[in-house]
C-alpha cells in the first residue's frame, strides 16, 4: 500500500462559449411544476394504497376471527 502524494492543483475545466440561444425559463418552470405535480400524485397514490391495504387487513382479521369462533363452537359441540 503506497501513499498518494497530496496535490493542490486545480482540476482542468473545459472552456465553453456561452450559448447564443436564450435560456427559456418559462419552459423550465413549467417542467418543474409538472415534476412536482407528478410527485404529489405519486404520494397520493401511495397513501391510497396504504389505506386499501389496511382495509384488507381488517377484513382478513374479521374473516379469520369468524372462522376461529365457528371452529371453537364446533369443537365444543363435538366434545360434549
Amino acid at each position: 500500500m503506497s501513499a498518494q502524494p497530496i496535490t493542490f492543483e486545480q482540476p482542468r475545466t473545459a472552456r465553453v462559449r456561452p450559448s447564443s440561444t436564450p435560456v427559456q425559463t418559462k419552459e423550465i418552470i413549467e417542467m418543474l411544476m409538472q415534476e412536482e405535480l407528478a410527485r404529489v400524485r405519486i404520494q397520493e397514490m401511495h397513501q391510497e394504497m396504504r389505506a386499501h391495504q389496511a382495509r384488507g387487513r381488517d377484513r382478513s382479521f374479521r374473516r379469520w376471527d369468524r372462522v376461529a369462533r365457528w371452529a371453537a363452537r364446533r369443537a365444543d359441540r363435538h366434545r360434549s
